[in-house]
């Protein structure tokens, strides 16, 4: 929309101008939001986003772009020109531009001799120099591998007298034993095996099936929320799927009302008996069934519900759907459906990984035709059973300060998007702790 009413000779200073419902493109926002949390600058944080062009006035998504576009890509410019083209008018007509032809396996390439000053190899073939890193138009995060001892960056790996880029390992190769592993006391898993996860068929009772939670219906697969109002109309019901002969055995039909029982206690939804899903398997999707607590605010795809509470038991229990209204778009008054889902999300223990710590989504569950007096979208949890869960997780990790070989709370050198500073992986000394140098 922004450049089709540029094209017809208009002037638009801000996205907000021409999108529908005021929606921002992304970077305008950050960079709004930067320019006004630090107002006068004090913050130190304005600066970064404050136009060259234009000192005193906030950036423009254009002299963003055009700045990155002029400074940062290899080779832009130059083909640009050959065009008599800027580089941002370049990347607005074609969209992309190739910086390498036949990359291939970076791990086989070559360090180029103007990186290797005053190298050094240690006794596992791992190549250092003093050569500081060039810039890279690639953002990608790496790992991050430590210098040596004088504090050389890690280059590569030599290999019959030439040195390769390797991988971001601590070794630079492809790690078959991982060194990692075993000294943070995961000895067991060090080499690649399999392992027998919760959900495993040899851990499950003989009434116990898998639950899969993630799995998305196309709301949530393009927007995970609830705002688009075509798809919800396409997928506002949130069904447990099962397979025809899963079904049988359990005697269900398609639109029975069913329990899905948790560790820590079930939630009620209507079935959908479909090929679609693996026998033995059922799937109910995420991120649907939203509630609020008064009968006011978002009224597209919340129900409204009353919680209820007896000691450690909760009860979730839905007074009212989804109903039509009227408002600034005339579609809020032609919905038709009233249900919303079941948030079934509540019903889940915490499961961290005894590893990396990531929640593992898959459930162990029972399922049965509801009882008398179950209504859709119930709910009900004990909250005492699900701390019980999350300690016996974390009675299987292995924590770091009874296992840290260095004295940090991580290894440090392993993949983090936005790492923190090195100081904050220093777990605090005591007594029992003395951190390795």
């Amino acid at each position: 929309m922004r450049a089709a009413r540029e094209r017809l000779g208009e002037e638009i200073k801000d996205t907000r101008e021409v999108n529908p419902g005021e929606v921002w493109e992304e970077n305008e926002f950050w960079m709004e939001l930067t320019w006004r949390i630090d107002p006068d600058g004090s913050l130190g944080i304005r600066k970064f986003v404050e136009s060259q062009k234009n000192p005193g006035k906030r950036l423009s998504v254009d002299e963003y772009y055009s700045y990155i576009f002029e400074n940062s890509v290899p080779g832009l410019k130059e083909k640009a020109a050959e065009e008599n083209l800027t580089p941002f008018d370049f990347m607005r007509r074609y969209g992309a531009f190739e910086i390498r032809k036949k990359v291939g396996a970076i791990y086989e390439e070559r360090v180029p001799v103007e990186e290797l000053e005053d190298v050094r190899v240690d006794r596992f073939g791992r190549a250092y120099t003093k050569t500081t890193k060039p810039a890279s138009p690639n953002i990608v995060p790496i790992p991050t591998i430590d210098a040596d001892a004088e504090g050389r960056r890690f280059v590569g790996v030599k290999m019959d007298d030439e040195i390769f880029r390797g991988f971001p390992t601590p070794s630079g190769r492809l790690e078959f034993y991982s060194h990692t592993l075993a000294e943070w006391g995961w000895n067991d898993w060090a080499i690649p095996t399999y392992i027998k996860s919760h959900v495993h068929p040899d851990n499950l009772d003989e009434d116990q099936t898998i639950l899969i939670s993630t799995f998305r219906l196309p709301t949530q697969i393009h927007t995970r929320s609830a705002n688009a109002k075509w798809l919800d109309e396409i997928s506002h019901t949130n069904p447990l799927w099962i397979h025809p002969s899963h079904a049988a055995r359990l005697n269900i039909r398609t639109g029975d009302m069913v329990r899905v029982e948790t560790e820590i206690g079930y939630f009620v939804v209507r079935a959908w008996v479909t090929e679609g899903i693996r026998p033995g398997i059922v799937a109910c999707s995420h991120h649907m069934g939203r509630w609020k607590l008064k009968d006011e605010g978002q009224r597209q795809m919340m129900a409204t519900v009353a919680l209820n509470r007896q000691g450690n038991e909760w009860g979730l229990k839905r007074e009212r759907g989804v109903a039509p209204y009227e408002s600034n778009d005339a579609d809020t008054a032609r919905i038709w459906w009233t249900d919303v889902g079941v948030h079934q999300n509540l019903t889940f223990p915490v499961h961290p990984d005894p590893i990396s710590g990531m929640h593992c989504w898959h459930q162990a569950v029972r399922v049965r035709l509801a009882d008398p007096g179950d209504e859709r979208g119930d709910i009900h949890v004990d909250t005492a059973k699900s701390h019980e869960v999350y300690r016996k997780w974390l009675a299987m990790t292995k924590p770091a300060d009874r296992f840290s070989p260095d004295g940090t709370r991580r290894p440090y050198w392993l993949l983090r998007p936005l790492k923190p500073a090195r100081e904050v992986y220093r777990l605090p000394e005591t007594p029992d702790l003395v951190a390795v140098e």
